[in-house]
């Protein structure tokens, strides 16, 4: 490969705080049987339902280098297969006899591949990050790979315009719901061509796993953060949001400045107040805000002042343990 390809290929691992639970071994397990069996991937989805994370975990255990391309509005099928960067000149001279100088010069037409191509002619795995963002007249150039496992270059490139995929080629696919904002409508003939695994909000097991391994929280802290930010999506007026990534926002400020996760300690009210600021203005009544109240409510229910809070050190690992003595 040359300089221009080897720069944009990964190889992924599985990380050492992936949480899977048997929601996500679930996932996982039947996206690598479709893989497997020929089929791209297409995981669909609001933001915050790990769409991304679980695309590059399935693509870790293909054991394949990975091609990442995130979906852009701008794009073109140059963008995604190369095109054309300028042209290069060739000189030759020849002095083989002394008294005689021969010089012949040549100019020819330079290609680079891009991302796609690459993956395609290696045999790497693809992930497509919310493909929907580009343009489906740039994407159509996906359809006779998917299908036919050929894809179609310009004539300029190789002479024969047509490249054989790699039979170890292999595809995943995200993207958000079509009323998302700079989202487009996919042609059905892609869609065809894949199977779409559609993934909503964790179940509880998996968000109260998943705050746990990325704060560092005990597992009854963890949980508290998550009844808060559950029950309060359930006011929302799609139920989309909050999402995990609130969980985790919480998390990790509570371990890193040594808080307390009380509905009676003022700087973690304020801090929820903080992060889910943003979605209380959605929760009204006769046209009142009521989203703080509300959210005030749902932390005495869900981490109410039974007993002294257990104050949070963090550690120098990162994580977070309970301190010795109790918050007075």
């Amino acid at each position: 490969m040359n300089q221009a390809e080897e720069l944009t290929v990964l190889t992924l691992e599985k990380k050492p705080d992936f949480v899977e639970t048997p929601y996500i071994h679930g996932i996982t397990g039947k996206a690598l049987d479709y893989i497997r069996a020929g089929y791209p991937v297409h995981f669909s989805g609001p933001a915050g339902t790990g769409k991304t994370a679980l695309a590059m975990h399935v693509a870790a255990q293909l054991g394949r280098q990975v091609i990442l391309i995130h979906g852009d509005d701008e794009f073109g099928s140059s963008d995604l297969i190369g095109g054309q960067t300028g042209y290069r000149s060739t000189k030759v001279i020849d002095n083989y006899i002394h008294s005689v100088l021969k010089q012949e010069e040549s100019v020819s037409k330079q290609w680079v591949d891009n991302r796609l191509t690459t993956a395609c002619k290696y045999g790497f795995t693809l992930i497509y990050d919310e493909f929907t963002r580009s343009r489906p007249e740039a994407n159509n150039v996906l359809l006779s790979i998917l299908e036919e496992r050929l894809l179609e270059l310009p004539d300029v490139r190789l002479g024969d315009g047509y490249l054989q995929v790699h039979p170890e080629f292999s595809a995943i696919f995200t993207s958000n719901p079509e009323e998302y904002a700079g989202v487009h409508k996919t042609q059905d003939a892609l869609m065809d061509r894949m199977i779409t695994v559609k993934l909503g909000h964790h179940d509880f097991e998996t968000e109260v796993a998943i705050t746990q391994a990325k704060s560092g929280l005990d597992w009854k802290q963890a949980k508290a953060i998550v009844d808060i930010v559950r029950e309060f999506r359930a006011l929302g007026v799609n139920n989309a949001r909050p999402t995990i990534r609130a969980c985790i926002m919480l998390g990790r400020i509570v371990a890193g400045r040594g808080g307390v996760v009380s509905a009676i300690d003022p700087a973690f009210r304020e801090l929820c107040h903080d992060v889910l600021n943003a979605d209380c203005v959605k929760v009204t009544h006769e046209g009142q805000a009521l989203g703080l109240e509300r959210l005030d409510e749902i932390m005495m229910r869900c981490c109410p002042p039974q007993s002294p809070p257990v104050r949070v050190v963090a550690t120098t690992d990162g994580t977070a343990s309970p301190a010795l003595q109790r918050v007075k």
